[in-house]
């Protein structure tokens, strides 16, 4: 556990879920998306712990109850032969930012990499959200200006699908 001040950074228990969840809709207006998201306790909890979890959590929890988390799963480098982690989520509420929790969630995925043997973590950021792109440029961490993401979901999805063998 990290100890940020007078907060922990530990891995998340089934009791932090509701917080997580609210979080993760905090996050959702932050990115000015609030309507896409659709997220229930219920669907994260099973991610997190259900029978065959794929997805995983670490929360920051200073004397007011959980103020932010890093929501993550694992991703792979064929070039590398090793896991990564792939960090979907990380916030931290506005009122205790600049306190280094955002470092210190950081800092337990790099741990959890380094401890498993994984080649990197790897995030996303949206290209107006400059006070995260500097906070992660403080950090060391390298923009990937080489590669565009892509996305097919809804109806392409569905389309594309209907195209399978």
């Amino acid at each position: 556990m990290t100890h940020p001040g007078h907060a922990v950074v530990r891995r998340a228990t089934p009791a932090d879920v509701p917080a997580m969840v609210d979080l993760v809709y905090d996050l959702a207006e932050y990115e000015r998306a609030r309507e896409e998201c659709t997220l229930t306790i219920e669907q994260l909890h099973t991610s997190l712990f259900g029978s065959a979890p794929a997805l995983f959590g670490h929360v920051v929890e200073d004397e007011t109850g959980i103020v932010g988390t890093a929501i993550w799963f694992l991703n792979f480098s064929t070039w590398k032969g090793t896991h990564g982690i792939y960090l979907e989520d990380l916030y931290v509420k506005p009122e205790t930012r600049g306190k280094g929790y955002g470092k210190a969630l950081l800092a337990a995925l790099a741990k959890e990499a380094a401890d498993n043997g994984y080649s990197r973590v790897d995030w996303a950021v949206l290209t107006w959200n400059t006070p995260s792109i500097e906070f992660y440029r403080s950090l060391g961490a390298v923009q990937q200006d080489d590669w565009v993401g892509y996305r097919l979901a809804g109806g392409e999805l569905l389309q594309l699908a209907k195209q399978a063998r």
